[in-house]
């Protein structure tokens, strides 16, 4: 699940990080794998706080450039809106890295609108004085419970990175699926 939605987030950093100081582990990196949908609540931001002082690393999904978009492949009642606030927000205090799944939907990869819409998304991010270290764009690694959704090919994984590096100036690795095409 979603580690921020614990109500104690920040005592479970500390705990981690007093933990890492204790066994002299100052060099290994932590790292918070999130959807970003809690970084709002009080608890949570002083757990980012804590992570980010000791050698930690936030990696908020956003896998979607349009509220239609979102509530397709996400299926949540969260709004994007709330999503894309609470990365902006912690993103203006830290760097982030930008985790983003993309996918074949009924054989059908996102769109160039949705393409260009998650492009102009990040830039929003960067323009308001949000840091992004990275966007790691990825597909399915392993067969989903839903049939109608598929792996994207490599070239179509490497072509979303590609229009994030040109088109928003960002640093973007490509990781592919499992059987996905090259």
């Amino acid at each position: 699940g979603e580690p921020t939605t614990y109500r104690n987030f920040d005592e479970i950093i500390a705990a981690v990080a007093d933990l890492t100081a204790r066994r002299e582990l100052t060099n290994v990196k932590l790292v918070l794998i999130t959807n970003a949908s809690m970084f709002h609540r009080a608890a949570v931001e002083r757990g980012l706080e804590i992570l980010t002082a000791n050698n930690g690393e936030i990696w908020a999904k956003l896998e979607a450039g349009t509220e239609e978009y979102f509530k397709q492949v996400d299926r949540t009642k969260i709004p994007f809106q709330r999503i894309l606030d609470n990365i902006t927000a912690a993103a203006l205090r830290r760097p982030l890295v930008i985790q983003s799944l993309f996918l074949k939907i009924n054989g059908q990869p996102p769109g160039a609108e949705e393409i260009d819409a998650f492009c102009d998304r990040l830039s929003e991010i960067t323009s308001s004085g949000g840091q992004i270290k990275l966007v790691q764009v990825y597909t399915l690694a392993r067969p989903p419970a839903e049939r109608y959704v598929t792996a994207l090919s490599n070239a179509d994984v490497d072509a979303i990175a590609d229009k994030i590096r040109t088109r928003v100036g960002l640093e973007a690795e490509s990781f592919y699926g499992v059987g996905s095409l090259a």
